[in-house]
């Protein structure tokens, strides 16, 4: 009887030892699986810091190139030819740093993506560095040829704004687990 008393205090104490072996396993890939969610979310919540920073800068930058390019009602309004001139030398000046600023930050963009924001981004850019030259030409010819290639390429920088615009608050976008 002893000897039953003995086999059934080892199986339980097996028993025992067993389930807290299966316990403490599933306890610890809990807590891992647990330690990954947070690290991930930890590191995509870092990202779209780092991106909405990225893009807010591009959208600065952008605003403030369409702060010179705004002064052309001004331009319009000049009395006389000298002053035109002279507010649309103004205006040329101030667009190369404006569009300076716009390449740093479209490079940022670029670092930290996703790819089609960059290359909206780079597009937005590219369409800014075509306004640059058409306004130059400007200066000393009042044909209407040349305000409408300098408006049509404004307008083509609005439009590829716009569209960084969209892409990059798409990219901000918190999406559920399902893909929505």
């Amino acid at each position: 009887m002893a000897n039953d008393g003995l086999w059934v205090g080892i199986l339980t104490a097996s028993t025992a030892l067993g389930a807290s072996y299966v316990t403490a396993r599933s306890a610890l890939r809990a807590a891992l699986a647990q330690a990954r969610t947070t690290a991930r979310a930890e590191a995509l919540r870092e990202q779209r810091d780092r991106r909405r920073s990225a893009y807010r800068e591009m959208l600065g930058c952008a605003h403030a190139f369409s702060a010179v390019t705004w002064q052309i009602d001004d331009v319009d309004a000049a009395p006389d030819p000298g002053t035109r001139d002279r507010l649309l030398r103004q205006m040329y000046e101030r667009l190369g740093p404006a569009i300076g600023d716009m390449n740093r930050a479209m490079h940022e963009i670029r670092l930290d993506g996703p790819a089609e924001v960059s290359a909206a981004a780079d597009d937005a850019r590219n369409m800014a560095r075509r306004v640059q030259p058409l306004l130059k030409a400007l200066i000393g010819d009042e044909s209407p040829e040349r305000r409408e290639a300098y408006d049509a390429a404004h307008r083509d920088f609005r439009e590829a704004y716009v569209a960084f615009i969209g892409l990059a608050r798409a990219a901000l976008e918190v999406k559920d687990d399902e893909g929505g």
